[in-house]
């Protein structure tokens, strides 16, 4: 991720095994990180198994959410792209069994096109 990217908050690739390192301690067993976008401190973590939604919060980032969400529980998922006036794109993700989606908010990039079709290679075929 070049420094000015994470200045303006653009999301980034950013290497599998780097993500694999960090979070072995939570990872099952067996599981692997096979593409993860990083956006200033958020993450978004794909796994053989599952999507795993990290928000890094306060000022420090010390207290962290993880949000996982297994690949067979994603019923759709929408990717609004950012247009001229509107520079974010909108990711929803819907769960069985939740009526209301998963809302995440992206700067625009060309990552954004990469979570979309990482949502279908997963999530569809599973």
């Amino acid at each position: 991720m070049g420094l000015l990217d994470g200045l303006l908050g653009n999301a980034s690739q950013i290497d599998s095994e780097d993500v694999q390192q960090e979070l072995q301690p939570i990872l099952a067993d067996e599981e692997n990180v096979v593409f993860a976008v990083k956006e200033i401190r958020d993450m978004y973590v794909f796994t053989n198994y599952r999507l795993i939604l990290i928000d890094k919060q306060g000022v420090t980032g010390r207290k962290v959410e993880y949000h996982s969400v297994p690949y067979r529980a994603i019923t759709h998922f929408k990717l609004e792209t950012a247009g001229h006036f509107d520079l974010d794109a909108e990711l929803k993700i819907w769960i069985s069994g939740s009526s209301e989606p998963i809302e995440r908010e992206l700067k625009s990039g060309d990552t954004t096109l990469g979570i979309q079709k990482a949502l279908a290679n997963f999530a569809i075929k599973k």
